[in-house]
């Protein structure tokens, strides 16, 4: 059980290794969801509710031109 263990282990890292930007990715996600739900203020929420309302828009204005 522990060989499959290991096996396991390193096809992970040979992926995140091959992956970086996503597993970059998947980690910021993670970082951020975990702050909004365990530390983030009052304060925090809000700005961050404006800085996720100016992402959006960009995003939406990227699509438009495409």
């Amino acid at each position: 059980m522990g060989e499959n263990k290991n096996l396991q282990t390193e096809a992970n890292k040979k992926w995140q290794e091959k992956n970086r930007e996503r597993t970059r990715y998947l980690r910021n996600r993670s970082t951020a969801r975990g702050f909004v739900k365990k530390q983030a203020t009052l304060e925090d929420l809000q700005e961050l509710k404006e800085l996720i309302k100016e992402r959006e828009e960009l995003i939406k204005g990227k699509r438009r031109l495409l």
